[in-house]
């Protein structure tokens, strides 16, 4: 079946309930051709934490959001859930979640690590937009999939009265990155998908310093890779991490 505004694929997408950056930033990196839906990850839960795990638990009763629609991959645009249940345990919902939908689901951690083994990258800087508990975790996870912890640079604004991530500018992250850019790394990751990461990306394509990749980018990646039936490789990535296509497109965008 062919669909007017997705010819090569749709994706439906998993954002947690008050993230405002996940639908926009992959309305920019999908290619022509791809298209995405949205459903929301809610949670009453009061803490940060708390809230993570109950999106795990709940996601396979939310795939009804979707109903019928022919997605060809569903995209768990939250990473912070991966950190907390473990390597194991995520592996088992991926399998959980793949079979309910009858499609295949990617999370943003998964696709991170795919994108990393594909590089052949093993030490990696971050740059985490959360608080320290939840960075802690996520050092625990990004070692259990075998990469070394290379330094560090913090962007969270306890400060706000919305929300200590989502309300991120694209500044912050930028000025976060800016702090590794002296260091050796094989790779950079920008942690989390509510933090906004094209622009810094984009700024920093090509100046010779090692890959910059976000949670966002490499699950837009991952999810077109998947579709179009092609094995993760580091030509792509470094395509992907470069700003083709999508750079003119958040370009665009600028107001």
């Amino acid at each position: 079946m062919t669909l007017e505004y997705a010819p090569h694929g749709l994706i439906g997408v998993f954002t947690p309930q008050a993230n405002t950056t996940v639908e926009p930033e992959m309305q920019v990196l999908l290619p022509p051709g791809f298209a995405a839906i949205n459903a929301r990850l809610t949670s009453p839960k009061d803490t940060i934490e708390d809230r993570l795990i109950d999106y795990y638990d709940t996601l396979e009763d939310s795939l009804t959001q979707f109903a019928n629609a022919p997605i060809e991959a569903v995209a768990v645009g939250c990473t912070g859930a991966s950190y907390l249940v473990g390597r194991e345990r995520e592996a088992e919902l991926v399998d959980r979640w793949s079979r309910a939908a009858g499609v295949p689901a990617i999370t943003t951690g998964l696709a991170v690590v795919h994108a990393l083994n594909a590089l052949g990258a093993k030490k990696i800087g971050f740059v985490s937009c959360y608080p320290p508990a939840l960075t802690e975790a996520s050092n625990g996870y990004w070692a259990s999939h075998g990469f070394e912890i290379g330094e560090i640079a913090g962007s969270f604004n306890e400060d706000s009265d919305f929300h200590p991530i989502y309300s991120l500018r694209a500044g912050n992250a930028s000025e976060a990155l800016a702090e590794l850019r002296g260091f050796e790394h094989d790779a950079i990751v920008m942690l989390g998908t509510g933090m906004p990461t094209l622009q810094p990306i984009a700024d920093v394509a090509g100046d010779g310093g090692p890959p910059v990749l976000s949670c966002m980018l490499c699950l837009a990646w991952r999810c077109v890779q998947q579709i179009i039936g092609r094995e993760p490789s580091a030509d792509t990535v470094l395509s992907w991490s470069g700003g083709d296509g999508w750079s003119q497109r958040l370009a665009a965008r600028r107001v």
